[in-house]
């Protein structure tokens, strides 16, 4: 394989991964809820089987920064725009800040400057995200190879703006586990799809 390809494959990785620590905290912690328990709450401050769940994050987080150091030229022998690129390294650099040092407080909670820079870092973290795919659509809709995925990119921009939005309103009700599920998908979904295109095109 090629570096390109090793960097794809830990992109590949990242939501396989963090799909999986979500999905183990129903099993492994009967207080759990995924209807009721936002995903964050798997790593908070005093949770049970807490380091366990971190090192996932921690796993996925980490894979995901390193796949986007290398993605501006793992994208048509890096031709084209860098601000797309640069925009997901700063995004990922966030996630990765936010998986070593700020979980939530206890109990989920959100009382501390940790547990608050946790809420910011994230959010703002999700909103680059979505300027990147938008960066990635302008980039990628004249290169041939990539003009198909550049509509993919509009459209989880779109759609992952929506579902934040709409994640908003359920931000303090009983299915904001659920909610939250939903609105990462598309996210999750877009990282395994660019890193499967990186991985085909090198």
């Amino acid at each position: 394989m090629s570096l390109f390809q090793i960097l794809a494959v830990c992109g590949m990785l990242s939501p396989i991964l963090y799909t999986m620590m979500w999905i183990l905290g129903g099993f492994l912690r009967s207080d759990y809820s995924h209807i009721r328990d936002d995903i964050s709450s798997l790593m908070a401050v005093g949770a049970p089987r807490r380091k366990v769940f971190t090192a996932f994050i921690i796993a996925s987080s980490s894979l995901l920064f390193i796949f986007y150091i290398g993605l501006h030229w793992g994208i048509n022998n890096g031709q084209g725009s860098i601000i797309g690129p640069l925009i997901f390294v700063i995004s990922g650099f966030l996630g990765v800040l936010v998986a070593f040092f700020f979980p939530l407080d206890a109990g989920g909670e959100i009382i501390t400057y940790r547990g608050k820079l946790h809420l910011i870092l994230v959010v703002l973290s999700g909103f680059l995200n979505i300027v990147g795919m938008v960066a990635l659509w302008f980039r990628l809709s004249s290169v041939s190879v990539w003009s198909d995925f550049a509509w993919l990119s509009l459209l989880s921009a779109i759609v992952s703006l929506v579902l934040v939005v709409f994640s908003l309103v359920f931000i303090k009700s009983k299915y904001r586990g659920l909610v939250e599920r939903i609105m990462v998908t598309p996210y999750q979904l877009y990282y395994f799809m660019v890193s499967l295109m990186v991985f085909l095109t090198n």
